[in-house]
């Protein structure tokens, strides 16, 4: 009787201590990759929606991951989180073990990858290079700059100076337009920001003009600590009603017909963006500006400035009047 009872009680029931114990060290064991060696880069993982949990598990094998198909998916089910597993394009990381590979999936971690605006673009040089990101799903091909504002819900408006330089994190994959979002958006925030610390010395009118005037000293600033003086020469001659005569914004205006080489005929010819020509600002921005420029526009240094010129080492030498400005540039453009 005491045999039957072991053979038919106990020894099962060992047997299934013995398998639970095994499971239990098998889920936090690191997985293995191709060749059954350790996994050395991550390997990416496409969980379609939809997707059993008997998919996920071919999947992860497919994947180059060194596992049963039917063991992963065992884990899955016995779990009780299988059905909780979310659609996603993952990355299976070194030492992942098959409980900290279920737990990602659940929670929906996906890759992220970095893209990466810089000041100074203007929408052009934003548009191609989210354009030629590998890590993105392109929606913008084919799209015009009219019809790509439209599609991340700003129709209407000039694109130039409405994303915020900055590096996002997006999941692989994510649409190129979700970029657009997420930048224009910070830019509408960091917009108001700056908007609410303005000074008394600055004679903008609205953040708008902000967003044109940083776009203008973000071009002009050679070095981070002239921002705010450059701010300074613009606000004074937009008070005294001044011609802000800056090259940038005749470049901006010639657009792709700029050369790289900026000529007196250019100077001469009238364009909306030509500073020369008009007073005040120009229509729009001309590039993106970042924060410090945003600030130097609204919180301009306190000079009576109203010239600069680069030194050649990036610095500017700023004058009061325009005998002084001449000779500085005699002194750094001339070299008398």
């Amino acid at each position: 009787m005491k045999r039957l009872f072991f053979l038919l009680i106990v020894l099962p029931a060992m047997a299934l201590v013995a398998l639970a114990a095994f499971g239990w060290w098998w889920v936090q064991q690191p997985l293995k990759g191709p060749a059954g060696v350790q996994i050395e880069a991550p390997l990416e993982l496409a969980v379609p929606s939809g997707s059993s949990s008997r998919a996920v598990a071919r999947a992860v094998a497919d994947a180059g991951v060194a596992v049963s198909p039917m063991a992963l998916y065992a884990w899955f089910r016995v779990s009780g989180r299988g059905t909780e597993i979310k659609a996603g394009f993952y990355e299976i990381q070194p030492g992942a073990t098959p409980a900290s590979l279920l737990d990602k999936l659940v929670r929906g971690e996906q890759a992220l990858r970095s893209v990466t605006l810089l000041e100074g673009w203007n929408s052009r040089e934003t548009f191609a290079a989210i354009r030629a990101s590998k890590d993105l799903t392109q929606d913008l091909e084919g799209l015009s700059p009219e019809a790509i504002m439209a599609l991340i819900g700003l129709p209407g408006r000039h694109p130039e100076g409405q994303f915020f330089p900055d590096t996002y994190r997006v999941v692989r994959n994510a649409p190129a337009s979700s970029v657009l979002k997420q930048a224009a958006q910070a830019m509408q925030q960091r917009l108001a920001e700056a908007w609410a610390q303005k000074s008394p010395r600055s004679v903008l009118k609205s953040p708008e003009d902000a967003l044109v005037l940083a776009s203008i000293i973000e071009k002009e600033t050679g070095a981070e600590v002239d921002r705010a003086m450059i701010g300074g020469v613009f606000n004074n001659r937009l008070r005294i009603g001044m011609r802000l005569q800056t090259d940038p914004t005749v470049i901006y205006g010639l657009g792709e017909r700029f050369d790289g080489d900026l000529r007196r005929i250019d100077l001469q010819t009238d364009t909306p963006y030509n500073s020369y020509t008009r007073a005040g600002l120009p229509p729009t921005p001309i590039s993106m500006p970042g924060w410090n420029s945003l600030l130097a526009a609204v919180q301009p240094a306190e000079t009576q400035a109203l010239y600069f010129v680069a030194r050649g080492d990036g610095s500017s030498h700023f004058s009061g009047s325009l005998g002084e400005h001449n000779s500085a540039v005699r002194r750094y453009i001339l070299n008398r």
